[in-house]
């Protein structure tokens, strides 16, 4: 018997059992802000503006089907800040509410605001920062990780082209703060695994890459012999005509071509075919990366209100027996150094999933999804002593 059926299988016996009564209704609130967006080279793919409350809104909807037979309801409120709103304040309202569980979909600066305004007892999940520094130095007791960090990015990523031996590497950066943080963590992956950056140029073109890419970039990527060109370029603002452009015939991966990302559309095996079309029909479009952190931070919910029978749900989310189907063909959980969800990469083309990290050959001595990001003895974080 499959695993999910052995839990569904079990739930329904506990549901059945003589005396138990598991009625509650429980409260989950979605903060975010609206994010100026700069203007980039390709406009083709629209940023969606409910990129992550749909999730929320999924995996409420997900634990309100399960929460019939057990006499549990949820509800979500949804606060949409301004971009110069006050994150602070409007956490510190959503506590005076009475709200326990907030799904943060906010830039770094706001979620390290929100968290501080946070009661103890409150629990917070990030869905929207990849920051490093936020399961490092700034992390909280209190805060959890749903979106992937930059570092499980570049590791998943690493341990492919570590794999299939492509070992020197060309770094290209952009010229914002988020890409020189990704090009940090790909200088921190290829230490880590071995590979070798033999060349590194700073993206600063003031051309205009439509009409110019095919005399500009073989210009730009002339240089030492390289196995892979990698790129950090967050908002897509250039990378995108990079592939097929370069001076030497090779792969482009990182921010664009080859992604590791937390979620794609391509995902379908492990039973996500029926996430996505859920998804699809709710939203009206494919599932992001930010969609399924919120989704999967709802759901995380919904699996310790079963689980406890609404009891200390806090407790059990951060506990080791704690444990969520992800439709990634592994279980989830969360660490208990960062608070981050140890949780497979996959490594997409536009229309292709072609592999999922941890890449075959990169052991742990006990979670092979520790082999990206952070381990336990590489950790900044005082978590577990707070």
């Amino acid at each position: 018997m499959p695993a999910a059926w052995k839990r569904l299988a079990l739930a329904l016996l506990l549901v059945l059992a003589p005396g138990t009564t598991w009625a509650a209704d429980i409260r989950l609130a979605y903060l975010s802000m609206t994010i100026d967006r700069p203007p980039v080279l390709s406009n083709l793919d629209v940023w969606p503006e409910d990129e992550g409350l749909q999730g929320a809104r999924l995996g409420v909807a997900d634990n309100a089907a399960t929460g019939r037979f057990l006499k549990q309801t949820f509800t979500l409120d949804e606060v949409v800040l301004p971009e110069d709103g006050d994150a602070a304040a409007a956490m510190a309202e959503l506590a005076s509410a009475g709200h326990r569980f907030v799904i943060a979909d906010l830039p770094a600066s706001a979620l390290e605001a929100a968290v501080a305004a946070a009661p103890p007892d409150m629990l917070v999940f990030n869905a929207g920062a990849p920051d490093d520094h936020l399961r490092g130095t700034a992390c909280r007791a209190n805060l959890l990780h749903t979106l992937p960090n930059r570092a499980m990015l570049a590791d998943a990523l690493g341990q492919y082209l570590v794999k299939k031996r492509w070992s020197k590497w060309f770094l290209v950066i952009g010229p914002r703060p988020e890409d020189a943080a990704y090009a940090d963590a790909i200088r921190r992956t290829a230490k880590r695994f071995g590979a070798k950056i033999v060349a590194e140029r700073t993206w600063d073109g003031d051309f205009d890459l439509r009409r110019s890419a095919a005399t500009e970039v073989p210009q730009f990527t002339q240089g030492p012999s390289y196995d892979v060109l990698v790129v950090a370029d967050e908002i897509g603002d250039f990378g995108e005509y990079l592939p097929y452009q370069t001076w030497d015939p090779r792969p482009v991966v990182g921010t664009q071509g080859l992604t590791p990302t937390g979620w794609h559309r391509t995902v379908e095996q492990w039973g996500a075919t029926q996430l996505q079309n859920r998804f699809q029909a709710l939203a009206g479009r494919t599932m992001t990366a930010r969609d399924y952190a919120a989704w999967a931070a709802a759901r995380a919910v919904g699996e310790a209100a079963t689980r406890t029978q609404a009891g200390d749900m806090a407790a059990y989310i951060q506990s080791p027996a704690f444990e969520l189907a992800g439709f990634k063909g592994r279980a989830l959980s969360f660490r208990s150094w960062d608070g981050q969800l140890r949780q497979p990469i996959g490594l997409a083309a536009a229309r292709n999933l072609v592999t999922q990290a941890p890449v075959e050959g990169f052991l742990h001595p006990i979670n092979e999804m520790d082999t990206l990001g952070f381990d336990k003895p590489e950790t900044a974080c005082t978590r577990e002593g707070t």
